[in-house]
């Protein structure tokens, strides 16, 4: 448990001063030797300094990059540091039609909705599913699936941003977040692995419904706390609810 005088002075220090102090690009970072100044979990297992400065999405202890995105079915417009301050935010990217990853990446979000509705703490959060394939991902798509996955608008803390045009979400989704994404020929199984850092989008034999498929891309669920750092980013295979869960309630705890 950390110093809790120390957590409520420095939320009182990040109001005041908003986004200037705190988030500039992917890689800078204000962290001590072992992270311990701006971020409440330790490094995860292997963590290297040296790999993590050579990744191109944020991670452990790096500030979040300000980008601005849309949510067509809140009719707002958010930015990242908007939440700099005031809520611990997770990240992750899909596109609707996919029929493997994507639905299990957004289900650990909703997880926490879950999880943050029944134990009184979803103003401390918020949950945005990023979608990077917005010729297709309209407002009425994006609330369709809002649906089919069981989000709870209520809860006031899940925001489905869709950057306005391909050109936009390149810019948001890989040149801001780093999550590379590439369009394929829906039956070319080669197509379907994305291989651009070495983290696989989807493998063969994860889906059966090739002609669903529209995009190979990166896998990843970002966890920011309320202070603008990265606390995890979980990349890859398709993290465990129930770790992420466990991190995220470890955070809320300890902030």
């Amino acid at each position: 448990m950390r110093d809790t005088s120390r957590a409520v002075d420095r939320r009182t220090v990040l109001r005041s001063t908003a986004v200037a102090g705190l988030v500039g690009v992917a890689g800078c970072t204000g962290l001590g030797e072992d992270g311990s100044d701006e971020v409440v979990l330790p490094p995860p297992d292997g963590y290297d300094p040296d790999v993590a400065a050579a990744t191109v999405h944020p991670t452990y202890g790096e500030a979040v990059p300000e980008l601005t995105a849309p949510d067509p079915i809140r009719d707002v417009t958010v930015t990242t540091t908007d939440f700099v301050g005031e809520r611990h935010t997770l990240y992750t990217y899909v596109f609707t039609r996919c029929p493997s990853a994507c639905p299990g990446l957004v289900g650990n979000l909703r997880h926490v909705q879950d999880d943050s509705v029944e134990s009184s703490y979803a103003d401390d959060v918020a949950l945005l599913s990023v979608t990077f394939d917005p010729a297709h991902d309209t407002a009425d798509v994006l609330e369709a699936y809002e649906d089919d996955h069981g989000v709870d608008r209520n809860a006031n803390n899940w925001y489905s941003l869709r950057p306005e045009t391909p050109a936009d979400a390149q810019t948001v989704v890989e040149g801001g977040f780093g999550v590379a994404f590439e369009e394929t020929e829906s039956n070319d199984h080669d197509e379907d692995n994305y291989e651009g850092d070495g983290e696989n989008g989807h493998d063969e034999d994860d889906h059966d419904h090739e002609d669903d498929m529209a995009f190979a891309h990166t896998n990843l669920v970002l966890f920011v706390n309320a202070g603008g750092y990265v606390e995890r980013a979980y990349q890859g295979e398709v993290p465990t609810p129930a770790d992420v869960l466990e991190d995220v309630q470890t955070v809320v705890e300890g902030w």
